[in-house]
């Protein structure tokens, strides 16, 4: 029987390929782990001031994660995804969840700590001093980082030390001839507008005492008092001033017999109620709707407008008979160099009716930002004037890649100029841009600055003061979250969550759309 060679011979063993490791790599690999290293060993004395054992915990895990990744030969697509992996985790899936999380409470002023801080402010705040109670000649001073208050007698000249702790005597402080303390053993005395600088921790800080507490009056002098509101745990309760407020959970505030509340609340869970009031209170839905409709509009003509010109220039230079294509290029991006805010406020001086360059050119008196009409196509050109080089920019870039045999078989097959332009190029572009031209839509939605720095919103009608004739809903929720009634994050985030889901819609379907495109034309 003869022997098959082809199955008697050894199947040859391949080496697996070392991969060469090169000093930039080992030079980028350790100051990539120091820098990493520093970050988490700078995060432990805070954790531990603090008693976070958990965090502490857990960082000491990821710490030794990390070593253990990238000081090994193995896992190496870990080593790419992990790093992208947090970062997509911190820079956008917690943001949103918090975003999410926050529409659900009451978090804002008023609502910014638990129970015990609100318990705290509100009998601190409450403190009154008292006829006949001790007063003392303040200094203020730190101790490290921690804020304290240098207290001298005036009658025995002694000095105590005060902190949020209790009130201790304090030896070798030096007095001055006012009675204020210059200098202090361990201490750096604050000098007087340092100590201005300080002024809501200065007016914040209460030295406990056997007989109430020590606030500042001032800069320069404390006083010892009692306060006049005291909360009762058995109660769970604020008494004094003749009156009893309990506490709501549901409102997260201390509310007495006629539905009145004190000022200092806590953070609580309101469940849908953000959601509820954004849809139910007159005044927030009454003008919801307008203002969801000009949003619309002005995001579409911003990047109907953007896209339309930037294009048009962009297909006049790329002509192969255009000459000073480069001269031409650097002039068009010019707005697009300049710092956009101080371009706004420029634009903003420019529609001014009294001095305005618009005006003494046109040698009219027209209001341009003081009426509706005008004022939003000011806002709309001013923004396409802003960004139209953007779009001329990427418009020329995708038009070199698109063969100019394309357009040529066209015009032999007969088509003219526009009609190749409309069947070939057009839909080349589209298909490229359309991304991009989501995105845009996307940041116009939303775009703060075109607004509060032009027209701030306006023009107001005389019985709305609180939503303009350009508001976006950007600039109307701001007005609404952090005007006059205070910052509002709660319900602020409420209506974020209703704009990244019409924003979310609206993307998805034109990226739908994009898809079908791109089947046709691949």
């Amino acid at each position: 029987m003869a022997l098959d060679v082809r199955q008697a011979a050894p199947a040859p063993v391949r080496e697996r390929p070392r991969r060469e490791t090169t000093t930039a790599f080992v030079v980028s690999r350790i100051v990539v782990l120091s820098v990493a290293a520093a970050i988490l060993l700078y995060a432990v004395p805070p954790l531990v001031a603090t008693g976070s054992w958990v965090a502490l915990g857990l960082l000491c895990a990821v710490s030794a994660a990390i070593v253990y990744l990238y000081l090994t030969r193995r896992f190496i697509p870990a080593k790419y995804l992990i790093p992208g992996t947090v970062f997509l985790i911190a820079f956008q899936v917690f943001p949103v969840v918090y975003t999410v999380t926050t529409a659900f409470t009451n978090f804002g002023d008023g609502h910014r700590g638990d129970k015990a801080a609100a318990v705290t402010a509100i009998e601190t705040g409450s403190v009154r001093q008292a006829p006949g109670s001790p007063e003392y000649t303040l200094s203020v001073a730190l101790r490290g980082e921690e804020l304290v208050f240098l207290l001298v007698d005036p009658a025995t000249k002694r000095v105590s030390l005060g902190t949020a702790d209790g009130l201790t005597p304090l030896d070798g402080a030096k007095v001055g001839v006012t009675g204020k303390v210059l200098t202090a053993p361990g201490l750096t005395v604050l000098k007087a507008p340092e100590a201005a600088a300080r002024g809501p921790e200065i007016t914040a800080l209460a030295v406990p005492t056997d007989d109430g507490v020590i606030k500042a009056n001032g800069l320069s002098r404390a006083v010892e008092g009692k306060a006049a509101l005291v909360y009762d745990a058995a109660c769970d309760c604020v008494r004094g001033d003749g009156d009893t407020w309990t506490a709501d959970e549901s409102q997260g505030y201390f509310v007495n017999a006629t539905g009145e509340h004190l000022a200092q609340g806590w953070q609580v869970n309101v469940g849908l109620d953000n959601f509820a009031r954004v849809l139910t209170n007159p005044t927030i839905s009454g003008y919801f709707a307008g203002v969801l409709g000009w949003n619309l509009a002005f995001a579409l003509a911003s990047v109907l407008g953007c896209f339309g010109l930037g294009m048009g220039v962009a297909l006049a230079l790329h002509h192969p008979r255009m000459r000073g294509t480069k001269i031409y290029r650097i002039v068009l991006i010019l707005p697009y160099a300049m710092p956009a805010f101080a371009m706004l406020l420029v634009w903003r001086d420019m529609f001014n009716r009294d001095f305005g360059l618009i005006n003494q050119l046109l040698g009219a008196e027209i209001d341009w930002l003081g009426q509706t009409g005008t004022a939003r196509l000011g806002v709309i050109l001013v923004n396409i004037w802003l960004g139209f080089p953007y779009m001329f920019l990427v418009t020329t870039g995708a038009l070199q890649a698109i063969p100019r045999e394309l357009t040529e078989a066209a015009s032999i097959d007969g088509a003219t100029p526009f009609k190749a332009f409309r069947r070939v190029t057009l839909p080349l572009l589209l298909v490229a841009l359309t991304p991009l031209l989501i995105s845009a839509f996307a940041y116009n939605f939303n775009n703060y600055n075109a607004i509060a720095l032009t027209t701030d919103g306006g023009p107001f009608p005389a019985d709305s003061p609180q939503v303009g004739s350009t508001d976006l809903l950007i600039t109307y929720t701001f007005r609404l979250a952090f005007g006059a009634g205070g910052a509002q994050f709660g319900f602020a985030a409420a209506i974020s969550v209703f704009i990244f889901a019409i924003v979310a819609v609206i993307s998805t379907v034109a990226f739908r759309r994009t898809r079908k495109q791109e089947e046709v034309y691949a």
